[in-house]
């Protein structure tokens, strides 16, 4: 017979409350100070913000595509079916109590983004484009000002977000009309304005590029040349988009010049346009749509050209002070004879016509 082992747990009471008592509130203040360690832990710079980076999703890079033809990327695309369900509209935009110089610094980012993303496209393309950047402000996985979103990842050497701030396209001086109405559709979205058709979409791309993340998402819409996505799951639902507005907005300009000092790796369609420009180092062409065709160059190849030294004309041919004075738009010297036939009047347009027949040189204008 195997004796039976029986635990009394009220004897330790009877037999000794005192000590039961002690060991009682012994253990109730570990207890707390366990919990309190738990607690400042989590204030630690960094501890909750780890904690939160394990919940969200991983944004893709805009430059992770696939190395295919135009043609190939619109097959790709056209093979994933749109999602069913609902697709409500987000909430419009505020900037609360946001300051002019914050107001004025989300405005520029933000219209940068619709004017080389999407400067090209209709009216409702360049709408969908700046909503999807403040869906992304106001989504716990992006950061929580208008720069903050469109710069981000722009100084690393790849994984930007918008591919325009990291393939060099913002050396390129914008067009003032284009600029211009890229910035009122900026405006009207900062003050509220809506875009009902992109819904909570947090990202999109061209369609003739297949990035490798499409599939993973769900596909809500195409407006333009653009196809947009929301994430699946709860993260791209309305109750997901709680992130309030920071109010603070860093100096476009200083990210501008930050993003163009950074060399990139840019994976681009295959193209066979203009193949004499693409052996030269530092150059890459794309061709995306079969009739527009974008020179992208590394900052080592923009910072060449700017190294080498311009020389003008009347130093080239060391002109004479009268010629100088003339492509000048000045009146000739006085210490020299003027150039041609003498005449009798005072020297005016047609005398700087005939010496610069005389001379053969070119005229330039004001």
């Amino acid at each position: 017979m195997t004796p039976s082992l029986t635990i009394d747990l009220a004897r330790p009471w009877r037999t000794h409350p005192r000590e039961t008592v002690g060991l009682g509130l012994l253990g109730l203040a570990t207890a707390v100070a366990l919990a309190g360690a738990a607690m400042s832990t989590d204030r630690l710079p960094g501890a909750r913000a780890a904690r939160a980076d394990k919940a969200l999703p991983s944004s893709p890079a805009a430059t992770d595509i696939r190395n295919v033809d135009a043609q190939t990327a619109e097959q790709l695309n056209a093979a994933i079916p749109f999602a069913s369900g609902p697709n409500p509209a987000a909430r419009p935009f505020t900037m609360a109590k946001a300051g002019a110089e914050t107001r004025d610094r989300a405005l520029e980012c933000l219209t940068s983004a619709i004017y080389y993303e999407a400067g090209q496209e209709p009216l409702e393309g360049q709408q969908a484009v700046a909503q999807v950047v403040l869906n992304r402000v106001r989504h716990p996985a992006f950061p929580a000002s208008v720069c903050g979103v469109v710069y981000e990842g722009s100084t690393r050497s790849t994984g930007c977000q918008f591919t325009f701030t990291c393939d060099g396209s913002l050396a390129r001086a914008p067009e003032r009309s284009a600029w211009d109405r890229a910035r009122e559709v900026a405006r009207a979205a900062l003050n509220g304005f809506v875009q009902p058709a992109v819904g909570n979409a947090t990202h999109y791309h061209a369609n003739y590029v297949a990035p490798y993340w499409a599939p993973t998402l769900n596909k809500t819409t195409s407006i333009g040349a653009h196809i947009f996505y929301r994430w699946s799951g709860g993260w791209g639902q309305p109750a997901a988009f709680s992130q309030s507005y920071s109010g603070h907005e860093s100096d476009p300009k200083a990210l501008r010049y930050a993003a163009l000092s950074v060399p990139h790796n840019i994976v681009s369609p295959v193209v066979a346009a203009a193949p004499a420009m693409t052996k030269i180092e530092g150059v890459q062409v794309v061709q995306n749509d079969g009739k527009r065709i974008r020179v992208l160059f590394t900052p080592e190849a923009r910072a060449a050209v700017e190294k080498v030294k311009h020389v003008d004309y009347i130093e080239r041919v060391s002109a004479s002070e009268n010629l100088r004075d003339m492509l000048g738009g000045a009146a000739p010297a006085v210490t020299e004879k003027p150039l041609g036939r003498v005449s009798e009047a005072a020297p005016g347009p047609s005398t700087v016509a005939a010496a610069t027949a005389a001379t053969g040189a070119p005229v330039s204008g004001n």
